[in-house]
Parts: C-alpha cells; sequence; structure tokens
C-alpha cells in the first residue's frame, strides 16, 4: 500500500516545517509514504525549506496556477508513481497532520472512497459568526446537489482513493473542494468524514480576497457542477414556472378584453409572450444541456480509461 500525502505551497517557508515535522513518517497497514510538494509558483525558499526537509517528489508551476489546477496536477503526479491512496493537506499548517493514519483508515478498510476532515467549523474560533453559517449553509447546498452528507464540503483535509482519483475530473480554477464532492455523489463514489481539530490559525487565506469573493466563486462553481450532472433537474422547473407565469397576464388581458375595459392592454400580451418564450427557451436548453451531459460522460469514461491505460501499466 502506497500513500501520497501532497502539500500545494505558495510562499510556505515560515509554516512548511511545522507541516512537514508533523507528518506521520509511518502507518500501520501502508508500505510505503511519500511527501509530494506542489510548488505553485512561490518566490521564496519553499522549495529549499522542503528538500532540507528530506522532500524528494515535487510538482513545480512556473506561476501561480491556483489551488484546483495544483490539486489535479499533484493527483497526476501521485496515480503516476503508483499512489493507492492521496492524502491532501495545505502548506499553513491548518490541518492536523498527525490525524493523517485517521483520515486514510476507511480507504485502506475499504470503506470509502474520499474521506473528508470535518473542521468542526462551528468551533473554530477565528471564524465570524457569519462565516460559520454560510460554511454551514454551502455544506448543506453541496450535500443537496450531490446526494451526500459530509459536514464540511469545503474541508481540504481529504483523503482519495486511487479508483476515486481515476474518476475524478477537475474543472473549476477556484477550488476543487466543493466541485469533487458533487461529482463523487454522481458517480456513485462513497463520501465519508472524519471529525478533525484544525491548528491555530497562521496567517489569512490565500484562495479568496474577500467573503463576497468567497460565496460568489463557491456559488458558481457548486451550480456549474450541479448542471453538468443533472440539467433537466434546473432547466425543466424553471421552464414549467415560466410557461404556467405567461398563463397569468394573457388571463388578465382576456379578462379585461371580455369586460370591455378601457385601453388595449397590450403589456399584458407583452409580458405573457415573453414569459412564454421564455419557457420554451428554458425547455431547450434543457434538451441541450442533457444532450452535453451525456457527451460528456462519454468523454469521461474514456478520460478514464486513458488514465488508466497510463498508469496502471507503470
Amino acid at each position: 500500500m502506497k500513500v501520497f500525502v501532497q502539500v500545494p505551497c505558495l510562499n510556505e517557508e515560515e509554516t512548511l516545517p511545522l507541516v512537514l515535522s508533523s507528518i506521520p513518517r509511518t502507518i500501520e497497514g501502508v508500505d510505503e509514504l511519500h511527501i509530494l510538494v506542489i510548488d505553485d509558483g512561490s518566490s521564496d525558499r519553499t522549495v529549499e525549506v522542503a528538500r532540507e526537509h528530506g522532500v524528494t517528489h515535487f510538482v513545480h508551476h512556473v506561476r501561480n496556477r491556483g489551488l484546483a489546477r495544483s490539486f489535479a496536477d499533484g493527483a497526476n503526479y501521485a496515480l503516476a508513481h503508483g499512489a493507492d491512496v492521496l492524502v491532501n493537506t495545505d502548506g499553513d499548517n491548518q490541518y492536523p497532520q498527525d490525524r493523517i493514519p485517521d483520515l486514510i483508515a476507511p480507504v485502506l478498510r475499504g470503506e470509502a472512497d474520499i474521506v473528508v476532515g470535518d473542521r468542526q467549523t462551528s468551533t473554530i474560533a477565528h471564524f465570524s459568526p457569519l462565516k460559520k453559517v454560510l460554511q454551514r449553509l454551502g455544506s448543506w447546498v453541496v450535500n443537496k446537489a450531490a446526494g451526500t452528507n459530509v459536514p464540511d464540503a469545503a474541508s481540504g483535509f481529504r483523503a482519495y482513493s486511487r479508483e476515486a482519483l481515476f474518476k475524478l475530473n477537475i474543472v473549476t480554477e477556484f477550488s476543487y473542494c466543493m466541485e469533487t464532492i458533487i461529482q463523487a455523489g454522481h458517480k456513485r463514489l462513497k463520501v465519508t468524514s472524519v471529525p478533525v481539530v484544525t491548528n491555530p490559525k497562521t496567517r489569512e487565506s490565500r484562495l479568496f480576497s474577500s467573503m463576497g469573493q468567497h460565496i460568489l466563486e463557491s456559488g458558481r462553481a457548486i451550480v456549474r457542477s450541479y448542471l453538468m450532472f443533472r440539467p433537466l433537474a434546473f432547466f425543466i422547473p424553471l421552464g414549467l414556472v415560466l410557461t404556467i407565469g405567461s398563463a397569468v397576464p394573457f388571463v388578465r388581458y382576456l379578462i379585461l378584453w371580455l369586460s370591455n375595459t378601457q385601453g388595449d392592454h397590450i403589456q399584458s400580451l407583452i409580458l405573457g409572450s415573453a414569459l412564454l418564450v421564455g419557457g420554451l427557451l428554458s425547455f431547450a436548453l434543457g434538451l441541450l444541456a442533457d444532450l452535453l451531459r451525456i457527451n460528456r460522460v462519454l468523454v469521461e469514461d474514456g478520460l478514464e480509461r486513458s488514465k488508466r491505460l497510463q498508469y496502471e501499466a507503470r
């Protein structure tokens, strides 16, 4: 059993030693444990510090490409080097690396494909009340979209089985966390979680510059991922609402016309026609999106086979 622990880094020379020193070097049931540092365009001594701590596996980005791209490149590197399990943690020492054995245990036992470290966000002191509420709301939305039950969908402290890595495909450029849960739910992968306690805060998040940006980008990722898998569940209800709603101004116009009320009330016809056209367009877009979904499923099946041929031969 070979486990890779990947650490995405962007200028983490100060906190990286804390991360590397707290990663267990031996775990029961694991034959080989390797540490992979993903240098996402760091301009400090992140790489040198990693080498000083014995790291020999690296993925280098010449410029910053973001967390999602870093995760995907790290996953491909781990697969290419025979990883059976991939653990993702962060270079800011937010997560308790000493809990990695508990994180990977469900995967080793064959009970889960993905295990998420539940940070128990309601207990984190430096999270504002608003952020705690938004975290719970975001996790609830993701679970509804994916059919999963993950208390902390935004947590990046995770373990992935080799099978999960073959099936997942990262599309977003912001954060892969919510997207991968939605994909996993629709691809019938088993997702579970283990409670963890985070380490004290070392710095502000570099993933987003404001709460508003975080909400916007996360919302976009959730909606896009959901539409990729269930477009009809979105467009058909929307089309029904608009089509049925168009009857209201039409009926209003008919009643006024029959009652010989002064005025032509053409605005009712215009509004009704606009709603009706919107409803019909929603139905059409739903059908087109569903055809694209079918095509995407076929493409992803091909990507999965390609990954297996590329990496299982090594």
